[in-house]
């Protein structure tokens, strides 16, 4: 499970984007700019072995979020989710070392 303590804070995602993995789901969590109301928080989740620009658009999950700290908490829960949803998925990630 991703806790919220695992995620930098605020200040960090204002200026960078945060990367990270947890049992076989690499994820990546980054501010962009919103169409109407201004910078969100985007959360990208992908299956391992590779990295964000290396692995495939079509293997990566995405949802946007608040840019503020319920943002992170939201985005956390919703990277949870992915994990219990997808168990299969994260679990076998790095068998495919061949497959991209």
């Amino acid at each position: 499970m991703i806790n919220r303590s695992d995620i930098l804070s605020m200040e960090y995602l204002k200026k960078s984007e945060y990367t990270g993995c947890h049992q076989g789901m690499r994820y990546r969590l980054e501010g962009v700019a919103g169409e109407s109301e201004g910078k969100k928080l985007r959360c990208t989740v992908w299956p391992e072995p590779f990295n964000y620009v290396t692995t495939p658009e079509e293997s990566k999950e995405r949802a946007e979020f608040s840019f503020d700290e319920d943002g992170v908490t939201d985005a956390v829960a919703w990277m949870n989710d992915r994990l219990f949803e997808e168990k299969d998925k994260w679990e076998h990630a790095a068998e495919h070392w061949d497959s991209y």
